[in-house]
């Protein structure tokens, strides 16, 4: 059989039963599976190439949901689970079934503090076990708070990692390129800074840096053109959908559609020479994290929209059009604090709540 095929078989076979609902949307009726549920403040989904998921959770736990049932991997590293800090982002790379290596963000202890890093390790043939766990790559030791970790993966087209960090609290951090803070960063599988990076061959700027200027990125994607593109919470308002371009400065704190949480105004206003202008913003916030470009045909009318979840507003919401803009909110009964959203190898789409510790399936 062909390997495509096996593949939407097997998810088929695995998720096609328990509790469903359905939804009416733009794209017509979708069904709408709970996959697995009990989740303890799950951050990120992943897809294995045999038809198993992966899960990971903030306190530091990985979970495998498979034939229905939900399981431990072990050997997760050495994981600070402080604040809005833990395990965080997965990514299981292109390349996995010829290495089983997967990678991850998480906030590791430092001295003075804590910073977002990036891990590598080996999935055991069995499926139950990290092997190997490496930090290949950790932010500078500079912040100390619990807050703004980032922290997105992301593989581009040819192989290299970008990693999105936040502004770690320190708002002014973020226009200090003498650390990582409030970045884009783009590093190699192995954790070193591409020779092609935009700054690295500058004096004082962090050579992992590709844009920075960003306040607390929490979904980064590729659209079906390979381009990168990140939204990001801003203060009280001012949520962006950025698209992301090499060494590039998006303004954080110097401009911004937000205001602080006291009320004032935020840096210079809304535009400034030299700083980029976000494709769209949310005001009020609405708390985006996980970012998703479709490109399936299970909802051909969706083709190149971007979905992002909703921390604070308990939706999906779904952007199109150019440049592109909200056109429609798309709600799960019962599910709050929509942190990832991922397209799946069969053409769903699933969805990760950590309000209530629940991955969902939306098909056709």
């Amino acid at each position: 059989m062909h390997r495509r095929e096996f593949l939407l078989t097997g998810l088929a076979a695995t998720f096609g039963a328990g509790r469903a609902s359905a939804l009416t949307t733009s794209a017509g009726r979708l069904e709408v599976a709970q996959v697995a549920d009990g989740l303890n403040t799950p951050w990120a989904v992943g897809f294995l190439p045999q038809g198993s998921i992966l899960v990971t959770e903030r306190d530091g736990a990985v979970k495998e949901v498979a034939g229905g049932r939900v399981s431990d991997v072990s050997g997760v590293g050495g994981v600070l689970s402080r604040g809005q800090g833990g395990l965080l982002d997965l990514l299981v790379p292109r390349d996995f079934s010829q290495t089983r290596h997967l990678f991850f963000t998480y906030s590791k202890r430092q001295r003075g503090g804590a910073g977002t890093a990036v891990a590598r390790a080996r999935l055991s043939e069995a499926g139950d076990r990290l092997e190997t766990w490496e930090t290949i790559f950790e932010t500078r030791a500079v912040s100390s708070g619990g807050r703004h970790f980032g922290s997105r993966l992301v593989e581009a087209r040819d192989g290299t990692l970008f990693v999105t960090v936040g502004d770690r609290g320190d708002r002014s951090s973020a226009q200090d390129r003498s650390n990582e803070n409030g970045a884009v960063l783009r590093i190699t599988k192995s954790g070193t800074v591409p020779a092609d990076n935009p700054f690295s061959k500058t004096a004082a700027v962090q050579p992992a840096i590709w844009s920075w200027g960003h306040r607390n990125p929490q979904g980064a994607a590729l659209d079906g053109e390979g381009r990168l593109w990140v939204i990001e919470h801003g203060a009280r308002g001012g949520d962006e959908l950025n698209r992301v371009r090499e060494g590039a400065n998006y303004g954080w704190p110097v401009i911004s559609y937000g205001r602080h949480y006291s009320g004032l105004k935020i840096g210079e206003g809304t535009r400034k020479e030299g700083i980029e202008q976000p494709v769209f913003y949310w005001d009020p916030s609405i708390a985006p994290s996980g970012l998703m470009f479709y490109t399936e045909s299970m909802f051909p009318s969706w083709r190149g929209s971007a979905f992002a979840g909703s921390l604070k507003m308990d939706y999906i919401a779904r952007l199109a059009g150019s440049p592109m803009q909200e056109v429609e909110q798309i709600r799960i009964p019962g599910a709050s604090r929509i942190r990832d959203i991922r397209q799946g190898p069969d053409g769903a789409i699933w969805v990760l709540a950590a309000g209530n510790g629940t991955l969902y399936r939306l098909s056709a």
